[in-house]
């Protein structure tokens, strides 16, 4: 969940002062991972669900502000939009029945967000783009009431020079538009699963999950829609990495390092790496100076928040101030049910805990730039992508899901100690949906083209159909 700020517009003197104070947090992390400093394994794990809140035609509702105030509910935050939020979790011990108590709670905590929407004549919605949404809906008119968000906005603008972002996907159709804001980047919403990792097993944890990245997008895909035109089959990944185009010290929106990006490569030695690329490739943001203790690290924190990278290293403290690590994988869009949500966070969770407890790392034998490949082709293509996999193997991306994956997911859950009913459940629907072949991403496609590209008649089937609480194969179209 990201902090407020106290303020969304800054002086020289302040970015001078943050970036001393970066430096500062920095060479102390320095220390800690050369000292061991991080907490120990504990299996433990949670998430983050961005949602919609769309009114009684289906259209985004932008009354987030009215929904939190009335709810009242510490896990649910305000997103960038009046009209998104998010869900979060508890911190989860990752073994028995983890993942049917995950699918109980998450009901229930969606069930109470829909019932205080209802209340504002709204309801919720988890999907990766809302099909309805319009480009005049992504302004700044609707932007949450939140300085950070303001701030963000400013300061990319800034660094762009005050050039407009530019949008230019090109799949089935293709959109080429300029916007004057990051608002485009709300139409982007995402399922994010948080693992708390051991300092001697967090690099292996950190490349597995990249490794992991295209097949998750391809069994995953919920996002082929926006503005009326069928783009990619996962059409968030691209809309995000060009909806906050800022670059690193270099460039401002050519060449350089991106702010959301696949990656510049594996980790080598330790998460140290990605955290020193921060400090020296990355301008702040979000240059706020904080009262707190160096040791507390809010600058370090705040400005590893403001660079997206899809799988992102992140340090947390537990109730006792002991710092930890976790391993924050971004790509799994939102949507399309409860218990596909909880699917996909099994499918996960069981994969990258098994590549991790391989002899050799799995990493020496998939090159980075073949991982990368296949997560942008699974985002264009979903399971018709092919994948380069261990040892210059070339496989499609349904069978590599079927035929290795989905197997080595259940022998990582086998190794957490998940209950073997739970296990049998949740991967049994990751493969039926793989079989089918129909993900999210597939059953809005297969819907419009059947309904003359209704936009409006997709969401509200879409939505009655999510309230069934049936996973996504079982959707009729």
């Amino acid at each position: 969940m990201g902090n407020e700020i106290p303020s969304s517009h800054f002086r020289d003197e302040d970015v001078e002062n943050f970036n001393s104070r970066l430096h500062q947090e920095t060479a102390l992390i320095t220390e800690w991972f050369a000292q061991n400093r991080f907490a120990p394994e504990q299996r433990m794990f949670g998430y983050e669900l961005e949602a919609w809140l769309i009114d009684k035609n289906h259209q985004p509702s932008p009354v987030n502000e009215r929904f939190l105030k009335t709810l009242n509910h510490p896990l649910v935050v305000h997103e960038l939009a009046s009209f998104n939020v998010e869900l979060n979790s508890l911190p989860q011990h990752l073994s028995g029945n983890v993942f049917s108590d995950m699918q109980r709670n998450l009901k229930q905590i969606y069930d109470i967000c829909r019932k205080h929407a209802q209340l504002l004549n709204s309801d919720l919605l988890a999907i990766g783009i809302l099909p309805t949404v319009k480009e005049v809906d992504l302004t700044l008119k609707n932007m949450s009431n939140s300085s950070r968000y303001r701030a963000l906005n400013e300061q990319v603008l800034r660094l762009r020079n005050g050039r407009p972002l530019q949008i230019n996907i090109k799949g089935n159709d293709h959109l080429r538009i300029q916007h004057d804001d990051v608002m485009l980047e709300a139409a982007a919403t995402s399922f994010q699963l948080h693992l708390q990792v051991p300092l001697q097993l967090a690099t292996r944890y950190y490349n597995a999950a990249i490794m992991l990245s295209g097949a998750m997008v391809a069994a995953t895909g919920n996002a082929p829609f926006l503005f009326g035109k069928q783009l990619w089959e996962e059409t968030r990944i691209p809309l995000f990495e060009q909806a906050v185009s800022v670059g690193g010290h270099d460039s401002a929106d050519k060449g350089g390092f991106k702010r959301v990006f696949f990656g510049t490569g594996y980790a080598k030695d330790c998460l140290l790496e990605c955290f020193q690329e921060n400090l020296h490739y990355f301008p702040a943001i979000l240059p706020v100076l904080f009262d707190q203790p160096p040791e507390q690290l809010p600058h370090l924190r705040l400005h590893n928040g403001t660079i997206w990278r899809w799988n992102r290293p992140l340090i947390g403290f537990d109730e006792q101030g002991v710092p930890h690590l976790r391993i924050e994988h971004r790509v799994i869009s939102a949507g399309p049910s409860v218990i596909d949500t909880v699917a996909n966070a099994a499918l996960f969770t069981g994969a990258v805990k098994s590549l991790v407890e391989l002899q050799h790392p799995p990493e020496m034998e998939l090159a980075f730039n073949h991982a990368r490949h296949n997560f942008y082709q699974a985002a264009r293509l979903g399971l018709a992508a092919d994948f380069y996999w261990l040892n210059d193997q070339h496989v499609n991306a349904k069978d590599f899901l079927l035929q290795y994956l989905i197997p080595t997911a259940r022998v990582g859950l086998e190794q957490l100690d998940i209950d073997s009913r739970d296990i049998r459940f949740y991967l049994d629907i990751i493969e039926q949906r793989v079989k089918t072949g129909q993900t999210g991403t597939q059953w809005q496609q297969r819907y419009a083209a059947l309904h003359d590209n209704d936009m409006q008649a997709l969401t509200a089937t879409y939505a009655k159909l999510q309230q069934s609480g049936k996973p996504v194969h079982e959707w009729p179209v």
